[in-house]
């Protein structure tokens, strides 16, 4: 353990302190003077390439990426921070060393000697962190190595593909490349190849999982320069469907399926079933609304707008049934007035009975009938307007009358409004159920 200082300083330590001084002041003006040396030889690098009339000089790369920022699909880009290392060779720079330590040396030094004019192609924006200084360091090395380190943000371009949105993987490319120097001048490589690329295991995004990172590299033609080489980093990204089938898929489904209650309320409530109909339409034009507010405006169809604009016709034709049972109902009352109107006797019969729709009486009207003889009948239509009513009771009739209702059973649904939305009941969800399951199998 430390004695406590206690304001008193032996000869022997001020000895001792004056030596370590010593050796400190010895230190750094050793490391001056090989500063003040690498820098007297800089004045004749500055501005001058290394391979004037040489061979191309090789340049190693290799970049740590800090931080994935953020994808925008709307701007087709991300932004990324990361750490790009350069590696060459330049004998100019070499001095002599007995330990063999390399120098480093801050942002200052690199405005003095030749460094690889390496940018980012198809980059939107692109800055060095400067806090609380630039980021940037330089180390050279005894035999002339240098190592040169900057930490970078960057925003770049990404070709998006949302065909299967948001059921989809992108792939983005962030390209490096010599700005003035052709593949004759500059040999741009990965240092390590694959493992030239480092990651952070943290590095996480809200929408989407990081697949993988992987490098390339190729040459780049341009007609008016020539060719260059172009390093490649490369990652896949594969979005979280949770966030959309909670926002987006839903929302959609609950209002295909709210629109289907209207076929359960009764035909005569009209304001219900209308202000109902109105509601799911101007909900599912809200939501495809706000879904495309956030994509860019592509010309091609997205899985997404094929889910909503389904679901979307869906509630639609579920506005335009009712339409056709309102206009079928209205029409078939007028009809049933017009007959009242018409024919207001009963033909002695003591109740009131119900003509079926198809023109003939039930099987228990006609059994109410039974006393009556054909003639007795016959001579009560003729007293009132001639009316002919042709009862059936035996078991012949019976059979020919079922085989009539079964050939106008088309007539009966156009007729009968109940029966359109007993059908709708069932065609409706089955319809939505066989497309669903259509759609998730196709792009899941």
């Amino acid at each position: 353990m430390d004695e406590p200082y206690t304001g008193r300083v032996s000869v022997g330590d001020m000895q001792r302190g004056k030596n370590d001084i010593g050796i400190i002041i010895l230190a750094v003006s050793s490391r001056n003077h090989r500063y003040k040396k690498l820098q007297h030889r800089t004045k004749n690098v500055l501005n001058t390439t290394v391979f004037y009339k040489g061979p191309a000089i090789p340049v190693g790369v290799d970049v740590q990426v800090e931080s994935l920022d953020s994808i925008s699909e709307v701007d087709m880009d991300f932004t990324m921070t990361l750490y790009l290392r350069h590696y060459w060779k330049d004998e100019r720079l070499s001095f002599p060393s007995i330990t063999n330590k390399s120098m480093t040396f801050d942002g200052r030094l690199v405005k003095k000697i030749w460094v690889p004019d390496v940018f980012f192609v198809h980059s939107k924006r692109s800055f060095i962190h400067d806090t609380t200084t630039d980021n940037i360091m330089l180390r050279v090395f005894p035999d002339g190595h240098v190592l040169y380190s900057m930490r970078i943000t960057v925003t770049a371009m990404c070709n998006m593909d949302f065909s299967r949105f948001p059921l989809d993987s992108q792939t983005c490319s962030l390209e490096l490349e010599s700005y003035a120097y052709t593949d004759e001048d500059l040999m741009l490589y990965w240092k390590n190849g694959n493992e030239s690329l480092k990651t952070d295991e943290k590095i996480s995004l809200s929408q989407f999982l990081i697949q993988k990172f992987h490098t390339t590299s190729r040459l780049a033609f341009y007609s008016s320069t020539g060719w260059y080489n172009r390093l490649y980093i490369n990652f896949t990204l594969h979005r979280h469907i949770f966030f959309f089938l909670l926002q987006t898929y839903f929302p959609a489904t609950l209002m295909v399926m709210l629109s289907w209650v209207s076929f359960w309320i009764d035909r005569r409530a009209v304001p219900a079933r209308v202000s109902l109909g109105i509601t799911t339409v101007l909900t599912m034009s809200t939501i495809i609304t706000g879904v495309n507010a956030s994509m860019p405006r592509v010309s091609y169809i997205k899985a997404v707008d094929i889910y909503l604009w389904v679901s979307f016709v869906f509630v639609f034709l579920s506005v335009l049934e009712y339409a056709a049972v309102n206009y079928l109902t209205t029409v078939q009352e007028r009809k049933e007035r017009k007959l009242r109107e018409k024919f207001p006797c009963t033909c002695g019969i003591p109740n009131t009975k119900t003509m079926m729709l198809d023109g003939t009486y039930s099987e228990s009207d006609a059994n109410s009938l039974a006393g009556y003889t054909r003639s007795q009948i016959v001579i009560e239509e003729e007293k009132q307007d001639k009316i002919v009513v042709h009862l059936a009771m035996n078991n012949e009739s019976n059979s020919s009358r079922k085989r009539g209702l079964k050939g106008h059973v088309g007539l009966r649904i156009i007729q009968n409004t109940h029966a359109i939305d007993k059908y709708s009941r069932i065609i409706f969800p089955g319809t939505y159920i066989f497309f669903n399951l259509i759609y998730w199998s196709v792009f899941c």
